[in-house]
């Protein structure tokens, strides 16, 4: 334990060139068990933290509330905090799932059920979900309806796909009968199974002709996108924000309808 702890000095003093010497890490020293057991449940708080602000936006739509303004309060409360907060189509990436399903499955090996993990990954798959169903909703019928993607990685500033919520709602999509067109910042060509896809080189070129847009990443660049250029490009004119990032006074005026999640 002391070579490690000597190893590590320069994190935890921050010595090295750029470190933060007002913002110092701790040294915190387990056994082996208890250190793995905190890297599986630090990620499964951060997954049902997001799962959490995704049920809480449901209900906001059910009950009238505004969940841009209730997540925002909750988390102002320094108990709870406002990272990870964020409600939308869901987490993606590896290490959430993975370490969410091996809690889960361990678990049961060893006779517990974890109800709220499995509560978590439940909310997670729904939300993807509902993304279609707000399609459907507002165009009806998704067979021959023409969709755009606006981000196809499970995060801003990367270029992984694994179990990307963009790549689940575009199979959920396609299974319907629509028609695909994808622009991603990063991602040039996606798996065979998705190649009917059609990937484009911006946002606006995956908007030609369609009948509605679809926010699934959250890339800086499409939060500053141009309503009035997204419609003129447009057939129809809705735009789903999969990731509430866009800005709704940027929408008005320009013939386009804006829906997210929780309001």
């Amino acid at each position: 334990m002391k070579h490690v702890a000597e190893l590590y000095a320069p994190v935890l003093d921050q010595s090295f060139e750029g470190g933060r010497r007002t913002l110092r890490p701790s040294l915190i020293t387990t056994d082996l068990a208890s250190a793995e057991m905190i890297k599986y449940a630090a990620n499964a708080f951060l997954a049902t933290k997001i799962s959490f602000a995704n049920e809480m936006a449901q209900m906001c739509e059910l009950f009238g509330a505004d969940v841009r303004q209730v997540l925002p309060a909750i988390g102002a409360d320094h108990r709870i905090g406002s990272a990870f907060l964020n409600p939308g189509v869901g987490w993606g990436g590896s290490c959430f799932g993975k370490d969410v399903a091996a809690l889960i499955s361990t678990s049961q090996e060893y006779g517990y059920t974890p109800s709220m993990l499995q509560a978590t990954v439940g909310i997670n798959k729904s939300q993807r979900a509902s993304v279609v169903r707000k399609l459907q909703r507002e165009l009806h019928v998704l067979k021959g309806r023409r969709i755009a993607l606006l981000g196809l990685t499970f995060k801003p500033g990367t270029d992984d796909l694994r179990d990307a919520p963009a790549l689940d709602i575009a199979r959920r999509l396609l299974a319907a009968g629509a028609v695909v067109s994808a622009f991603d910042p990063v991602v040039k060509s996606l798996p065979d199974e998705l190649s009917s896809i059609r990937m484009t080189r911006d946002a606006y070129e995956a908007a030609d002709r369609v009948d509605a847009v679809v926010v699934t990443t959250e890339w800086p660049e499409f939060r500053s996108i141009d309503p009035s250029g997204l419609r003129r490009v447009m057939r129809g004119d809705l735009v789903v924000d999969g990731r509430n990032c866009l800005s709704e006074a940027d929408f008005v005026g320009s013939g386009l309808r804006l829906i997210g999640f929780g309001w």
